[in-house]
């Protein structure tokens, strides 16, 4: 409900228009609330009080020059448009009005309310349009298929995926992968691809906001919702209108949104925070996250029914270890990416070069690689890639087999693989001096993975660190 703001000491007229306004519906719901004053005083007072949505300003009041108070009502309401009224025609208050910040100046007596409320209407667009253009972040680019490098068999499968999930625009989109693989760009994409026109594309990181705002920041809030709600916030849902909503890390959403989540897929609609009223949701959701989610929900840490809702179509974008052979594009297209960011011309890759980037382990996927690129530029003297820039490879050499005796003969004394594995395991831990995310990284294996893994040994219990 958007809240009006009428001053006039036209006690006949306020009280007219009070109404006019009050009557006014929107889906079977009142459509405004009004707040009337009568002076200049008692407006600013009553916009300190109740930050209108809109003021409708009469010209002259009794203790002030309406056009004399623009200034400090503008810094009462906000970005709430003002429109003035006047009984007067003449072309330089009108002048003076519009350059003072009035959104629109009209005459009265009215002939017809419906020309009021054309003006209020454009006006109160005009300003939601101007908070979501401020709630958008800046778009990095229009993402094209060429920007998905690749020709091994799973991009190039990935690819058909994307031209056959961008003809469905309200079908939910899951997409997995390791961190740095480029989950954003893949949902860029598919959204592009989506749409003739353009479509508003609004992301959120779940993992980079805690719960008590990521639910304000998803829905949106009323004004006085919760402490410090000083003004109704539009949502990421409502924001979207009816282009995307990118939910990237979703596997790090706690369980309670989780379950507002699914109530909203499921029934295309939901309420600001505080609020009653229920907005539709039109916008096609996309989600990623690095994490299993089968795993997770088998521990569960993340809700079944959600991810049914969510994997009707599933993409899965694999790590770069498993498609070497498209580092040579990847290499080339990321150069050029970093030249024209760093202003410098390194063009050339020489072929042991490539080899020595080829053979890196890229654990973090991608955006490791484009880091890896960026660091080496910025230390090239010529138009050449150097490899003395660039990481040193790992030791791949195999420790020396065990001395042989008669004990090493007897098949009784030959350790099983899992025994192995769990050597091998606890060894990776002490190299990462019990560092959880490390001792990943080093085996090649995801967090919960680790875990289940650790609790088959019995090593669960062991000094580990939670850090990431």
């Amino acid at each position: 409900m958007e809240t009006l703001l009428i001053v006039d000491d036209d006690l006949s007229l306020l009280e007219s228009l009070k109404m006019h306004f009050e009557d006014s519906q929107e889906e079977e719901s009142p459509r405004f609330q009004v707040v009337t004053a009568t002076s200049a005083q008692a407006a600013l007072r009553a916009a300190q009080d109740a930050p209108p949505s809109l003021v409708i300003l009469d010209m002259m009041l009794p203790d002030r020059n309406g056009l004399d108070i623009i200034p400090d009502m503008k810094a009462a309401c906000g970005d709430a448009p003002i429109v003035i009224v006047t009984a007067y025609h003449d072309m330089e208050t009108t002048i003076r009005a519009m350059k003072s910040g009035a959104f629109d100046y009209i005459h009265k007596p009215f002939s017809d309310p419906a020309a009021l409320d054309l003006v209020v209407g454009r006006a109160l667009s005009v300003r939601r349009l101007s908070r979501r253009a401020a709630q958008v972040s800046p778009d990095s680019g229009a993402a094209k298929l060429g920007d998905i490098v690749g020709t091994s068999p799973a991009m190039q499968a990935l690819v058909k995926e994307i031209g056959k999930v961008a003809g469905t625009v309200r079908a939910t989109v899951l997409i997995t992968g390791e961190s740095g693989t480029g989950k954003e760009l893949i949902a860029r994409v598919i959204h592009n691809y989506s749409y003739d026109e353009p479509k508003p594309f609004i992301g959120i990181n779940c993992s980079a906001i805690v719960d008590t705002l990521l639910e304000s920041e998803l829905f949106g809030h009323e004004k006085g919702a919760f402490t410090g709600a000083t003004s109704t916030k539009f949502g990421k849902f409502e924001v979207a209108e009816d282009g995307t909503v990118f939910l990237d890390e979703i596997g790090d959403m706690s369980l309670m949104l989780q379950a507002k989540l699914l109530r909203v897929l499921q029934e295309r609609e939901f309420e600001r925070v505080g609020g009653v009223k229920r907005i539709p949701l039109k916008a096609r959701v996309i989600a990623a996250t690095h994490r299993d989610v089968r795993e997770e929900v088998a521990q569960g840490r993340f809700r079944e029914d959600l991810y049914q809702r969510l994997k009707v179509i599933t993409l899965h974008i694999p790590p770069l270890r498993e498609r070497r052979e498209d580092i040579p594009a990847l290499v080339q297209h990321l150069l050029e990416h970093v030249n024209q960011k760093l202003h410098k011309r390194v063009t050339r890759v020489p072929p042991e070069v490539l080899e020595h980037l080829k053979a890196l382990p890229w654990r973090g996927n991608v955006r490791e690689l484009g880091n890896v690129l960026e660091r080496a530029v910025v230390h090239a003297t010529g138009d050449v890639l150097l490899g003395e820039t660039l990481p040193p490879l790992e030791s791949r050499a195999t420790p020396p087999p065990p001395p042989r005796d008669a004990a090493s003969d007897n098949p009784a004394q030959f350790p099983t693989l899992d025994e192995m594995e769990r050597v091998h395991i606890l060894r990776a831990l002490e190299l990462a001096r019990g560092h959880k995310g490390r001792t990943c990284e080093l085996l090649g294996i995801s967090r919960p993975t680790l875990e289940r893994k650790l609790q088959k040994y019995g090593v669960a219990d062991l000094r580990t660190s939670d850090r990431e």
